[in-house]
């Protein structure tokens, strides 16, 4: 009998490559696969439309905000509601946890399955749920959810509440898995838990076959560019430090940034470049998940600023790091748990800088664009790095493994 897994993620599918490729790697594996998702943005619709199109599972939108604007509407006004009951009353609520919490609830409970695995705050909610009226579930946690983001955004979140969902989902899931060794440690210390299975962010080795070849992003002002992408540009996403340590950089280079820009961020970007590297600082939008490896391997140096204002992000491994290696570029990475994890891997490849030390990471840009043996021995390491076991193939057998004994245990 195919076993059938439903993956809860009540979010875009194209924003979350750890869902395609877990959904990827299972329906490749012969089980039935759906996952529950959302869509609130036609933009990103429009590019989940076009990932929909090409890989071996089903994606059900169980909230759709482009079809009806009083659907839309009433979300945003219960999500409204719920965060003014935090805020004036400290009544933490699940409607704080996503617009799509209630649908995604009603939708996995009609949806008979072997298995569920819960990948955000909200699907946390609906597998506990699940896993309390006798389903079996797991959990990944892309992001340690309880100990994310800045202090600011934290202190209007539902915090003992996701504490008590992760704590009991720890316990009593089939399984968790998780994006580091380091925050699996810490997770299982913490809760007094199995430690989580460690599945890295990482991508597939085949996917080099696609890689293009073309210049896109490069003016060719420079012989030497250097790379940072995420979703979003703004500040908290080690962007500070990058330009701050402009000042001390010696040696010319592009500098190229892509994602899409957070409110406020031309503004805020273009008062902190230094004014001789202005002619040299390019914006670029997000592209579609089949072009960004092509577009970062155009670079020669990547650079990965995460922050440690908060736990999560100092224990967490991005796909960020990993896109860089897969690509053959030399790193550049702030000295947290997760990159120390990557550069312990990745020997040669990785040149760490501690967070907010712009002068630190001045003189790792300065030695790499300086000596081009240097550089390209970099390349070379990282390329052998993510072949031999910071590819997805090599985290494959790990969620495998995961899955086919929760399913034996369930039987």
């Amino acid at each position: 009998m195919i076993g059938r897994v439903v993956i809860l993620t009540g979010s875009h599918l194209c924003n979350n490559p750890r869902v395609i490729k877990e959904a990827g790697t299972l329906a490749r594996a012969g089980y039935d696969v759906t996952v529950l998702g959302a869509w609130l943005d036609r933009g990103l619709k429009d590019r989940d439309q076009k990932i929909i199109q090409s890989v071996p599972f089903a994606f059900v939108p169980v909230l759709d905000f482009t079809v009806s604007e009083a659907v839309r509407l009433s979300a945003r006004a219960r999500s409204k509601v719920a965060h003014m009951l935090h805020r004036y009353a400290r009544a933490e609520n699940r409607w704080q946890l996503g617009y799509a919490y209630s649908a995604l609830r009603r939708a996995a409970f009609a949806r008979a399955a072997d298995l569920y695995i819960a990948h955000s705050e909200q699907a946390l909610a609906v597998a506990l749920d699940l896993l309390r009226a006798g389903r079996t579930v797991a959990v990944d946690f892309e992001d340690w959810f309880s100990e994310d983001l800045l202090p600011q955004a934290r202190a209007l979140r539902p915090l003992a509440m996701l504490r008590s969902l992760e704590c009991e989902l720890l316990l009593r899931a089939s399984y968790a898995s998780c994006p580091s060794r380091a925050m699996s440690l810490v997770l299982a210390r913490e809760h007094a838990c199995d430690p989580p299975r460690a599945i890295y962010n990482a991508f597939a080795w085949e996917d080099r076959a696609l890689i293009n070849g073309e210049r896109r992003d490069r003016r060719g002002a420079c012989p030497r560019s250097i790379h940072w992408f995420s979703q979003t540009l703004g500040p908290g996403r080690g962007l500070e430090d990058l330009l701050v340590a402009l000042l001390h950089v010696d040696e010319r280079a592009e500098i190229h940034l892509r994602g899409a820009p957070a409110a406020g961020f031309e503004a805020w970007l273009w008062s902190h470049v230094p004014a001789e590297w202005r002619e040299l600082v390019f914006v670029h939008p997000v592209v579609h998940n089949d072009e960004l490896l092509s577009r970062i391997a155009e670079h020669d140096i990547g650079f990965a600023g995460e922050m440690k204002y908060c736990r999560s992000r100092d224990l967490t491994i991005t796909n960020k790091i990993l896109y860089f290696l897969l690509a053959g570029l030399a790193v550049v990475a702030s000295d947290t748990a997760g990159h120390r994890e990557v550069a312990e891997q990745a020997a040669g490849a990785v040149w760490l800088y501690p967070p907010g030390n712009a002068p630190a990471l001045a003189a790792c840009l300065n030695s790499l664009l300086r000596s081009s043996d240097r550089l390209e021995r970099s390349k070379h390491a990282a390329l052998a790095a993510a072949q031999k076991a910071l590819c997805w193939e090599r985290q494959e057998p790990v969620l495998l493994e995961a899955v086919g004994s929760a399913l034996r245990r369930r039987s």
